[in-house]
C-alpha cells in the first residue's frame, strides 16, 4: 500500500507542478548554416520588417470586390499592427495581394516570436482585430504560421480511451481474468501520466516540439502496458504453481523485471540516438519520449509488484474463462507444436518471412520525404480554409512562396547602376525559369545591402515539383544570373526551410541508423553473450523496419486506404517521421527480442539443448508477446483519429511495425534462425567475452518454476 500511495502522491505533486510551470511546446527548428537560415539572418539584420515569422489573414468578400472594402481593410491592418509582437503588417491594396478576380486577398503579418508561443488568447485578439471585415460579411481565415496556433487542441484522451478499450478486450480474451487484464492498463496509465507531467515541467525550461506530449503518451502507454503484462504473466504462473503471492511478485521482479529494465534501456538509447542527427529539434522529440519510457519501466518494477502483492490470490477471482490462463510453457500446448513445426522446416519459415517483409518493403524505394502542408488538414480547420482561398485566388504555389535574397558585394549599393543591373538579370532569370508562376521585382533594402523579391511556384508547397524548383534555383538559376557580379543569391521562406530540413535529415539518417544499431548490437551481445544473436537482431530488425516504411509509403504517398484515415489527398512522408520511426521501432522491437531471448537463454542454461530451449522459450512467451503486440498496435492505431496527418503517419507506421515484428519476425524468423544456428547461437569469442561486462538479464527461475520436460525426441524436432 505504501508504494501505491507514494505513486499517487507523486502523480498529484507533478500534476500541480506541471500546471504551475506552464511549459510551452513549439516547433522551433534551428537549421543553422543552411542557405535558408543564412538568408533569414541577413533579412533580420538588413530588413527586420521582412523577417521574423509569417502569419496570414486571408479573406474573401461576400459581394463586390476588395476595393469596395478599402476602409475596412485599412482599419483591420491598423488593428493588427497594434497587436503584441508584430513587426510589420502589409496592406493588400498596396502590396498587390489581391486576386485577379478582386474577391480574395491576404494580409501578411511578420511577428518577432513563433506564433505557437502566443497562446490561445491571441486568436481572440485576431478575431477582434479583424471585426471590420467580418462585420462587412467577409469570410476571414488565418494561415501561414498561425496554423499551429489556430488548430484545435488534440484530443488525445479520446484516442487513448479507444486504445484502452481494445487492450482490455485483448487481455480478457488472452488471460481470462478481469484483475489481471485491468492491472497492466491502470499501472501503465499512472506511470505514463507521471512521465507526461514531468515532461511538462521540463518544457518550461527546454524547448520541445509540439508533437512531444503525444509521442510521450503513445510510447509510454505502449511500453508501459507491455512491461506490466510481462511481469503480471510471470507472477500469475508462479501463483498457479502454489507460490505465495508476495514471494511470486518478488520473483517476477527479480526475473522478468530485469528484462524490463534492459528493454527500457534499449528503447531509451534508440530514442536518444536521435541527437546523432545534429538537429536539436529531432533529438528533443526523442528525449521527450524517453520520459514516458523511463516512467513506464519504473512503474513496472515498483507499482506493478506492489499491486500484485496487494491483490494476492484475488487476481483470478473474477474470471471470464473457466480456468485462469497463464504462460505455462508445458509440453503439448499449441505453441510447443508450432515451435516443433518451425524446427522441422526452418528454411521454409525463414524464406516465407523474408518474402513477406520483402514485398511490404517494395514501396520504400519510391519514398519521398517532404513537408505535409496545410492542404492536408481537415476543412474544419481555419488554416486549411485559408490555404484553399489562396490556392483559388492566386494558385497553389502562393501558399509556399520563395523569398529571393541577393547579397551584394561590399561597397556596392542596391540603388547603384551595378546593383540595378543585378536586379534585372536575376528578375529575368527567375521569370524564365520553368515552374515559376509569378515573380515580384527585386527591391533594395533601406540600407542598400540586399535585393529582396518573391518567386511563386506553380505547384503546392508539398509537391515534388516545388522541391525540384528549389534545387534548380540554387544550383542553376541564381548562380548563372549572378556569375561575375560578386553577389550571392539565396532562397528562403517557410517552404525553403522545410525542403532543407528534409535534405538535412536524409543526410543524417545513415548516421542515426549506425549509432542506434551499434548501441543495440552491443547491448544484445553483452546481455546474452552471443555475437551471432546480436548480428541476427540487427539485421532482422532493419528488414522489419523497411517493411514498416513501405506500409506508410503505400498508405500516404500512394494513397492506398487513405480515405479510411481521413486524409484528403496523397502527401509526402513528413521528413522526420522515418527518422523518428526508426528510433522507436528499433527500440520497441528489441523489447520483444529481449523478452523472447531471455526465456530461451534461461532454458538453454538449464538444459543445454538448443531445440528444447527455443521451443520452451517460444511457448513461454508466444501468447504474451502476441497479446502485447495487439495492445500496443491498438494504442498506436487509436491516434489515426488525430487531425494531424503527421501523427497519423506515426500511428500507422508504428502499429504496422509492432504487428510485423511480433508475428513475422518473432514467430517466424527468429526461431527459424536460432534453429539453424544451433549451439552457435551462444558463441562469443573468448577475447570479446573478457572485454564485455557481465549483465544478467533474467536469472534462472527458482526450483519448480520451469515447465515440465518435452516428450522424448521433441527437443530435436
Amino acid at each position: 500500500m505504501r508504494v501505491i500511495a507514494a505513486w499517487l502522491l507523486v502523480l498529484a505533486a507533478v500534476v500541480a507542478a506541471s500546471h504551475a510551470a506552464a511549459g510551452v511546446y513549439s516547433d522551433n527548428v534551428n537549421l543553422s548554416g543552411t542557405e535558408a537560415d543564412t538568408a533569414r539572418t541577413l533579412l533580420a539584420a538588413h530588413d527586420p520588417a521582412a523577417g521574423g515569422y509569417l502569419g496570414q489573414v486571408v479573406f474573401r468578400t461576400s459581394s463586390g470586390t476588395v476595393n469596395d472594402l478599402s476602409a475596412q481593410v485599412s482599419q483591420t491592418v491598423g488593428n493588427l499592427s497594434k497587436l503584441p509582437d508584430v513587426i510589420s503588417v502589409s496592406n493588400p491594396l498596396s502590396s498587390g495581394a489581391v486576386s485577379p478576380g478582386g474577391t480574395i486577398a491576404y494580409i501578411n503579418m511578420h511577428l518577432s516570436v513563433l506564433p505557437k508561443t502566443l497562446g490561445a488568447s491571441y486568436v481572440t485578439d485576431l478575431h477582434q482585430a479583424t471585426r471590420p471585415l467580418t462585420d462587412a460579411h467577409a469570410q476571414v481565415e488565418y494561415g501561414g504560421q498561425f496554423d499551429a496556433l489556430t488548430r484545435p487542441k488534440a484530443k488525445d484522451g479520446r484516442s487513448e480511451l479507444v486504445g484502452f478499450g481494445v487492450a482490455l478486450v485483448v487481455l480478457l480474451a488472452g488471460f481470462g481474468s478481469l484483475a489481471a487484464a485491468a492491472l497492466p492498463l491502470l499501472t501503465a496509465l499512472v506511470a505514463t501520466l507521471v512521465g507526461l507531467q514531468l515532461l511538462g515541467i521540463v518544457a518550461a525550461v527546454l524547448t520541445f516540439g509540439t508533437a512531444s506530449p503525444t509521442l510521450a503518451l503513445m510510447i509510454g502507454l505502449g511500453v508501459g502496458i507491455d512491461y506490466a503484462l510481462f511481469l503480471t504473466t510471470r507472477h500469475r504462473q508462479r501463483v498457479i504453481d502454489g507460490v505465495d503471492p508476495v514471494a511470486a511478485a518478488g520473483e517476477a521482479v527479480s526475473t522478468s523485471g530485469r528484462a524490463v529494465l534492459v528493454a527500457a534501456t534499449t528503447v531509451s538509447i534508440a530514442l536518444l540516438g536521435l541527437f546523432a542527427s545534429g538537429i536539436t529539434f529531432l533529438g528533443m522529440l526523442g528525449f521527450a519520449a524517453v520520459f514516458g519510457v523511463v516512467c513506464a519501466a519504473a512503474g513496472a518494477v515498483t507499482l506493478v509488484p506492489a499491486a500484485l502483492g496487494l491483490l494476492g490470490r484475488n487476481i483470478d477471482r473474477v474470471r471470464v474463462t473457466r480456468r485462469p490462463v497463464a504462460e505455462t510453457g508445458r509440453d503439448g500446448d499449441w505453441w510447443h507444436r508450432y515451435a516443433a513445426g518451425v524446427g522441422r522446416r526452418p528454411w521454409l519459415f525463414l524464406a516465407a518471412g523474408i518474402v513477406i517483409l520483402g514485398v511490404l518493403a517494395v514501396p520504400l524505394f519510391s519514398i519521398r520525404l517532404g513537408h505535409v502542408d496545410d492542404g492536408a488538414d481537415p476543412t474544419s480547420y481555419t488554416d486549411r480554409r485559408a490555404y484553399d482561398l489562396i490556392a483559388e485566388g492566386f494558385g497553389p504555389g502562393a501558399n509556399g512562396p520563395f523569398t529571393i535574397v541577393v547579397q551584394l558585394p561590399a561597397g556596392t549599393s542596391a540603388t547603384s547602376s551595378s546593383g540595378q543591373s543585378v536586379a534585372q538579370k536575376v528578375g529575368s532569370a527567375l521569370a524564365s525559369t520553368p515552374g515559376i508562376a509569378h515573380t515580384t521585382p527585386l527591391q533594395p533594402t533601406k540600407d542598400g545591402a540586399l535585393l529582396v523579391g518573391n518567386a511563386i511556384p506553380t505547384t503546392s508547397p508539398q509537391a515534388a515539383a516545388t522541391t525540384s524548383l528549389f534545387h534548380h534555383l540554387y544550383d542553376t538559376t541564381l548562380p548563372s544570373a549572378l556569375q561575375g557580379s560578386g553577389a550571392k543569391g539565396y532562397v528562403t521562406g517557410a517552404t525553403a526551410s522545410y525542403i532543407e530540413f528534409a535534405a538535412s535529415l536524409a543526410a543524417t539518417l545513415p548516421i542515426i541508423i549506425a549509432v542506434v544499431v551499434a548501441c543495440a548490437f552491443l547491448l544484445i551481445m553483452t546481455a546474452f553473450r552471443s555475437l551471432l544473436l546480436a548480428v541476427k537482431a540487427a539485421v532482422l530488425n532493419l528488414i522489419s523496419i523497411s517493411a514498416a516504411y513501405g506500409v506508410i509509403v503505400a498508405v500516404f504517398q500512394w494513397g492506398w486506404g487513405r480515405q479510411l484515415l481521413g486524409v484528403s489527398g496523397t502527401v509526402p512522408i513528413e521528413s522526420y517521421v522515418p527518422v523518428f520511426m526508426f528510433a522507436i521501432v528499433f527500440g520497441l522491437s528489441m523489447d520483444y527480442e529481449i523478452f523472447l531471448l531471455s526465456r530461451v537463454k534461461e532454458h538453454w542454461d538449464e538444459t543445454g539443448d538448443q531445440h528444447l530451449a527455443v521451443a520452451r522459450g517460444l511457448s513461454s512467451t508466444g501468447r504474451v508477446i502476441t497479446c502485447a503486440a495487439l495492445i500496443m498496435a491498438s494504442v498506436f492505431l487509436a491516434f489515426v483519429a488525430s487531425g494531424d496527418v503527421v501523427i497519423k503517419q506515426l500511428a500507422v507506421g508504428l502499429s504496422a511495425s509492432v504487428i510485423l515484428d511480433a508475428t513475422i519476425v518473432r514467430l517466424l524468423l527468429v526461431p527459424a534462425v536460432m534453429y539453424l544456428l544451433g549451439r552457435s547461437s551462444w558463441w562469443l569469442p573468448g577475447w570479446l567475452d573478457r572485454l564485455l561486462p557481465h549483465v544478467e538479464v533474467e536469472p534462472a527461475a527458482p526450483d519448480g518454476a520451469l515447465p515440465d520436460a518435452l516428450p522424448a525426441g521433441a527437443g530435436n524436432a
